[in-house]
């Protein structure tokens, strides 16, 4: 009778794991530098589509990747979504595949080896940092945003048959960017660990961040003095929204707010930087 509910409930358990993109902070990254460079290109042809489904499988496979390889490294038993994980990670690469073969009518060859390298290689990246744990550590997080926000290369061969100009610009603001807001955001939860005891908050991530800021200033600055006033302006924009959180911080009061607000200001603060940049480059 035991077996049975144990079994059961395996079975149950298989059939709800979903391996979906869960991670709302990395594809939102993916989605918003897909539009912000499908927009900026100002030309539509189907295999951005394609690009658009690609990227979300390629973000996808991680997952099962990671049980997969904890199956295989790391757990003793065997666990119940590994099964799952077998069958959608299949899934995802079928998909890759079929994106892969139709990406061949309108990119060349050449360049689609080399990104499918570059995705298999930060995959593999991905996932040995994940099963040792240390998918926190700020430099994996900082290589994940530029791996995400390079999307927007893959949309540009899409849509105009190579990069273009404008579009290495969009990757290294969407980078910089990226990289400031983790920081600020690895600084608010060692202000949140030490204001729980008697622990001085460490000042590490905190000066990396204000170091961040000071590049996306100068930046903004320099874009100014060469009048490319909405870039400008979207990177001042950043740099004020950071400060004030940084500045925040500070107060037992903020550090109250759910990091799920935290979040979400975020977002709103990213999505206004995008925004900006679409006008300044369009």
């Amino acid at each position: 009778m035991r077996y049975q509910m144990s079994a059961s409930t395996a079975i149950e358990s298989h059939q709800k794991t979903r391996f979906l993109p869960r991670e709302h902070g990395a594809t939102a990254m993916l989605l918003t530098s897909l539009v912000c460079a499908a927009i900026i290109a100002r030309e539509w042809r189907w295999s951005e589509l394609v690009t658009l489904i690609a990227a979300i499988a390629a973000l996808a496979a991680k997952d099962p990747m990671v049980v997969l390889a904890r199956q295989r490294f790391v757990w003793k038993q065997r666990h119940p979504e590994t099964a799952a994980a077998m069958q959608w990670l299949a899934g995802w690469i079928l998909i890759l595949i079929l994106c892969g073969l139709a990406l061949v009518a309108t990119w060349p060859l050449a360049t689609i080896v080399v990104l499918g390298l570059g995705v298999f290689g930060f995959s593999a990246l991905a996932v040995v940092t994940n099963v040792k744990n240390r998918q926190r550590s700020t430099l994996f997080q900082i290589l994940s945003a530029a791996a995400l926000t390079s999307s927007s290369l893959a949309v540009s061969i899409s849509a105009t048959g190579s990069i273009a100009r404008w579009c290495w610009w969009l990757w290294l603001l969407m980078t910089l960017q990226a990289t400031a807001g983790i920081l600020v955001v690895h600084a608010r939860l060692d202000a949140r660990i030490a204001s729980r005891g008697t622990a001085r908050a460490s000042e590490v991530y905190r000066r990396a961040a204000q170091g961040a800021l000071s590049v996306l200033a100068a930046a903004g600055i320099a874009a100014a003095i060469l009048e490319h006033a909405w870039i400008a302006l979207a990177l001042l924009v950043v740099v004020a929204g950071y400060g004030y959180d940084l500045r925040a911080q500070r107060k037992g009061v903020s550090l109250q707010i759910p990091l799920k607000k935290v979040g979400q200001r975020a977002l709103a603060l990213s999505s206004l930087y995008a925004v900006l940049l679409i006008i300044g480059l369009w």
